[in-house]
């Protein structure tokens, strides 16, 4: 009897030494760190095989090498994880992760992952991934290879396939973008219904160029691009009534398309127009305007519609162009008004 209740003793410590040796091969094989803390690599507390450890907090004073990390990792120069990241990582320079991200990446200069960033990149000049998730935010430019499913931010430049919106100071790239494109100055997409630029070249969307005569006889030669829906208006031209002054215009705006019928369809546009003899002083105009267009033929079409004027000018410059006003009030040296006019044009779809 008591040789048996021996051998059960025996089997059961047996049994607990062998479960605790699988424990402690199983930890060192994870080879996870509470806490990684050095100058620059291999000068840490992990050493030589920093790059093999999971650490759920490093901090570094110029750069950290890791496989993982689940917590927060900050570097005064450059965070290296080898795997994935979670949490955040802060760093002054650049966070390169070798596969992808969950979490917050906020660097002074760039972020590199190379596969999925599904949290919020931020950096001061470049975010580059395979995909993105909610948002990127640049100072100068994201680019994902593929999808984006949140909004790009950049100071200059947003590239990517798929994209939910975007949103920079000078162009846009895309295939396709569900919801807007706002720009300084380039759209591009093969499908974006609401793009907001001055040019926006939308494979499925419109391009046109025009002629334009407003109440104050300045004619405009303009070229309108967008998607279905939203487009931007660039032209150039000159006002034929000012008698004594040469005042060259320059336009810029945004338009709306709004189907009415097969042929028939309402534009409403938000333009803004500067009139110029390259002397002192100046002409503004902001314009609403309602311009139903009918289409002629499959290409031309012709429209005419009222508009809702508010001018600023200086030093005479619109005193022979308008004689009546909503309102109108006129100081030492402005004069602003508010009145109502027309425009009438054709314009050539391609």
């Amino acid at each position: 009897m008591n040789i048996y209740f021996n051998f059960k003793k025996i089997s059961l410590a047996s049994s607990l030494v062998l479960i605790c040796f699988s424990l402690s091969v199983l930890a060192q094989n994870e080879k996870t760190r509470l806490m990684h803390i050095g100058l620059i690599y291999p000068i840490s507390s992990n050493g030589l095989n920093a790059g093999e450890f999971t650490n759920k907090f490093s901090l570094h004073a110029i750069s950290g090498i890791s496989k993982n990390e689940t917590g927060v990792a900050i570097a005064g120069v450059a965070t290296v994880i080898k795997e994935n990241a979670k949490g955040v990582q802060i760093s002054g320079v650049a966070n390169v992760i070798g596969e992808s991200a969950d979490g917050v990446q906020v660097a002074g200069f760039m972020n590199i992952i190379r596969h999925n960033a599904k949290g919020l990149p931020v950096a001061g000049f470049l975010n580059l991934s395979e995909s993105a998730g909610p948002a990127q935010i640049a100072g100068f430019s994201n680019i994902t290879r593929e999808s984006v499913k949140g909004v790009q931010i950049a100071g200059f430049l947003n590239k990517s396939k798929d994209v939910n919106s975007q949103i920079s100071g000078f162009v846009n790239l895309a295939k396709k973008v569900k919801g807007v494109q706002i720009a300084g100055l380039i759209n591009i997409a093969d499908s974006s219904d609401y793009p907001i630029a001055l040019l926006n070249f939308i494979k499925n969307g419109e391009k046109s160029v025009g002629i334009t005569v407003d109440e104050t006889a300045t004619t405009i030669a303009s070229f309108r691009s967008g998607g279905r829906v939203l487009y931007g208006i660039l032209g150039v031209g000159y006002n034929f009534k000012s008698g004594n002054k040469s005042l060259y215009g320059l336009e810029a705006g945004l338009g709306a398309h709004i189907p009415v019928a097969e042929k028939l369809r309402v534009n409403a546009e938000l333009a803004n127009l500067v009139l110029t003899d390259f002397k002192r002083g100046d002409y503004f105009k902001n314009t609403l305007r309602i311009l139903p267009t009918f289409r002629l033929a499959e290409n031309l079409e012709i429209f005419a519609g009222p508009s809702l004027n508010f001018v600023k000018y200086s030093r005479d410059k619109g005193d022979d162009l308008i004689s009546h006003y909503l309102w109108k009030q006129r100081n030492t040296k402005d004069f602003t008004g508010l009145y109502l006019g027309f425009n009438v044009g054709v314009q050539y779809i391609f």
